[in-house]
C-alpha cells in the first residue's frame, strides 16, 4: 500500500472524528419550549456570544466537510490507478 494513501486514511481518520464532534456540538434549532421551561432571559450580549460561536462552528464544520469530501475523492482516484 502506497504511502499517500496511508496518510489520507489517516487524515479521513482523523476530519471524521472532528466532524462527528462539530456536528454533535452545534445546538438544536428546535427551540419552541425551550425558553418556556428556561425562563427566556437571554441578554443581549449573551445572544452575540452564541451567535459568534455558532457561526464559527459552522464554518468549521464547512471546511471540515470540504476537506472530508476531497480526501475522498482523491483516495479514490488513486485507489482506482
Amino acid at each position: 500500500m502506497p504511502i499517500t494513501q496511508l496518510l489520507l486514511g489517516g487524515l479521513l481518520a482523523i476530519v471524521s472524528v472532528c466532524l462527528i464532534i462539530a456536528v454533535l456540538l452545534q445546538p438544536g434549532k428546535d427551540k419552541r419550549l425551550s425558553g418556556a421551561i428556561a425562563g427566556g432571559t437571554e441578554s443581549y450580549l449573551a445572544k452575540g456570544k452564541a451567535g459568534k460561536r455558532e457561526q464559527a462552528l459552522n464554518k468549521a464544520t464547512v471546511a471540515m466537510c470540504i476537506v472530508f469530501f476531497v480526501a475522498i475523492l482523491v483516495l479514490y482516484c488513486i485507489a482506482a490507478v
